[in-house]
């Protein structure tokens, strides 16, 4: 029953990281932008929702719609007024990640201001665990997490191939300079991919507020499973990132039956680094072999 216990809470957190990992693959694999303060917008969106809706007392949606419109708001801000101006002065990719990172860096510190750097949690009837069977235990919210992704996967894969606005993304991410020709701008295509991508994280972020909690750091853990999971799932490909997520999460969790949970983390290393000796195209991609 430890097996099934442990599957369980693999899914739920595979769920989690897949949705995160999309946003950032979406975002790097159609702007070519390292956004290293994706993880921030993910801490944001959380921290948000539990000021509105466990402070505040709001009703959930309106807590929800709260977090989703300042998760976007610092994605699309931070495109426009930092990344914009940089590239627009030819800056490098480098100093495009540095300038991100050092935004997660602030984030963090003002959030730890603002709330305490302890963690904070958002109690919610479906949080409590229910007894399925005998030694297996499940939250109700473990289901709204996993509906929630493919739900979110869904519409994404909708908008991205059904939609002119999708199909101009697409066009970004393969020949920028091109869609030019047809008379858009990248620069304002580029803004919808952060406000997308941005978007993606919030259901994640709720709902990790509603079962392990937050703290101000998490925005860091938050990157490095987005690097990661972009990595094994192939730099560019949605799907791979979605797949590799739900594999990481899977994997932090089923080794806990054989390793102490501390170490559980670097399982997620040691899988990146396995797929980077011998199979860098990632989950759908071509091994290069030498």
């Amino acid at each position: 029953m430890l097996f099934a216990q442990l599957l369980a809470n693999g899914l739920q957190t595979g769920a989690l990281y897949a949705l995160i990992a999309a946003g950032f693959s979406l975002i790097f694999g159609m702007t070519r932008i390292f956004h290293a303060a994706h993880g921030a917008t993910f801490t944001i969106a959380g921290f948000i929702f539990y000021e509105c809706y466990s402070v505040l007392h709001w009703y959930w949606p309106l807590a929800a719609i709260a977090s989703a419109v300042a998760a976007s708001l610092f994605g699309v801000l931070l495109d426009r007024y930092v990344y914009a101006i940089i590239q627009r002065h030819e800056g490098s990719f480098f100093t495009v990640f540095v300038a991100s990172f050092g935004a997660a860096i602030v984030v963090q510190n003002v959030i730890s201001i603002v709330f305490g750097r302890g963690m904070v949690t958002v109690s919610t009837p479906l949080s409590k665990s229910l007894e399925v069977f005998p030694g297996l235990f499940i939250a109700p919210i473990a289901a709204v997490v996993i509906v929630c992704a493919i739900i979110s996967f869904a519409i994404l894969q909708w908008l991205l191939t059904r939609t002119n606005l999708g199909i101009a993304l697409r066009a970004l991410g393969e020949n920028p300079g091109l869609i030019e020709v047809y008379g858009l701008t990248p620069r304002r295509l580029s803004q919808y991919v952060f406000l997308i991508g941005s978007i993606l994280v919030v259901p994640a972020a709720i709902l990790t507020a509603a079962t392990s909690g937050l703290n101000p750091a998490m925005g860091h853990h938050i990157m490095l499973i987005s690097i990661a999971a972009t990595i094994v799932g192939g730099v560019g490909s949605l799907r791979g990132a979605a797949v590799a997520g739900m594999l990481l999460g899977l994997a932090e969790n089923l080794c806990l039956a054989f390793i102490d949970p501390q170490w559980s983390e670097a399982v997620t290393f040691v899988i990146l680094f396995l797929f980077i000796l011998f199979r860098p195209g990632g989950v759908y991609g071509r091994a290069v072999v030498s």
